[in-house]
Parts: C-alpha cells; sequence; structure tokens
C-alpha cells in the first residue's frame, strides 16, 4: 500500500510503499506555521487522504484558479502571488481537528516559487517543484493516506 508522509521540521514528502521509502522530495509548508483554523494560512497536521487529483494533461507550469486551468507561468517571470500549478492532489482531514481541511482548499500544488522549496513559505498548502509534482501525480491514487507530522 502506497502511503505519503510529510514532515514539517524536514520540509521532505516522502513515498512509502509498505512502510519502505520509495521516494523523497523537498517541499515548503505554511509560513504561517501549523494550524487547522480557518483563514489561518497554516498548514493542518494529522491524518489526510487525497481527495481529488486535478491537472491530469496540463502542461507543466500551468496556472489553476478553483480547480481549473487558466493560463501558463513563464519561468522566471516575478510574481509574487502564491500560484497554483502544474498539478493538484486535493487533501481532506480524517481526524477530528483537520475535517475542514478540503473546505480550506489545501493541497499538495506546484509553484511559481521553487526558490522557496526547502523552507516554510505557502499559504497553508504543501508546495512542490513542479517536476515533483508531476512525478509523485502520476504514482498515487486518489484515497492515498497522507500523514502530515512537525
Amino acid at each position: 500500500m502506497t502511503a505519503l508522509e510529510i514532515s514539517i521540521s524536514d520540509q521532505t514528502l516522502r513515498v512509502l510503499e509498505n512502510g519502505v521509502e520509495q521516494r523523497n522530495y523537498p517541499i515548503s509548508s505554511a509560513k504561517n506555521g501549523l494550524g487547522s483554523e480557518q483563514g489561518s494560512f497554516k498548514t493542518p497536521t494529522g491524518n489526510f487522504i487525497i481527495a481529488e487529483k486535478h491537472g491530469h494533461d496540463a502542461p507543466i507550469h500551468t496556472i489553476f484558479k478553483g480547480r481549473l486551468p487558466v493560463g501558463l507561468w513563464t519561468v522566471g517571470e516575478h510574481c509574487d502571488d502564491d500560484l497554483v500549478t502544474t498539478r493538484i492532489l486535493w487533501l481532506d482531514g480524517q481526524d477530528a481537528d483537520n475535517t475542514n481541511t478540503k473546505a480550506r482548499y489545501i493541497y499538495i500544488h506546484g509553484t511559481n516559487h521553487e526558490d522557496k522549496i526547502g523552507t516554510p513559505h505557502s499559504c497553508g498548502c504543501i508546495r512542490m517543484r513542479n517536476q515533483d509534482v508531476i512525478e509523485l501525480f502520476e504514482n498515487i491514487t486518489e484515497n492515498t493516506p497522507v500523514r502530515i507530522s512537525h
């Protein structure tokens, strides 16, 4: 069984197959820290599943708004916005204190701020490098369990 483990302290996402690490990716979690409060821009912790996958055939660097493609981000183009790019893995909380995760639109997604990967800098989501999120997306299914810990 495939599962994902995200370590906030290490800023990494590990892909496990039957408990054995298969792949390790650097990530970027929330600059506001950890929490499940609505409007907090914090990364929730606990147990989740991948509820939905979006962007199956989208080109790398596709920009999504409301999970719909709206254009392409040009690498090197300065943009302060926290763009959701390339692929979306929408998380759904499975614990009593994180059941609002899907309603908060917390995703694992690509970013236009790849230079910030490895440091907490997102608005609550788990950001990944665009090529990494494509690889992850192609190798997991909806309902894959995800654990986010300190």
